[in-house]
């Protein structure tokens, strides 16, 4: 598929899927960060859960071990 046609696919194309990743780099732009994220699909995934990233620079969620890295 071209980057022109994922540009112009359906918004159910541009859903990341939940916990499918086990690291994530996100910015202060995430503040506050829960996991899933916004913009996860949440059908299949654990209940939201907010992640204190901002005290040491790194959280782990409880429920699905993604390990969350505050950028900047």
């Amino acid at each position: 598929m071209s980057a022109t046609a994922a540009a112009a696919g359906t918004p159910l194309d541009r859903i990341l899927p939940a916990n499918a990743e086990h690291r994530y780099n996100v910015t202060r732009a995430d503040l506050p960060l829960s996991c899933p994220m916004p913009g996860m699909s949440l059908w299949n995934s654990h209940p939201k859960v907010y992640l204190p990233v901002e005290a040491t620079g790194t959280a782990q969620c409880p429920y699905c071990s993604a390990v969350y890295t505050l950028t900047d």
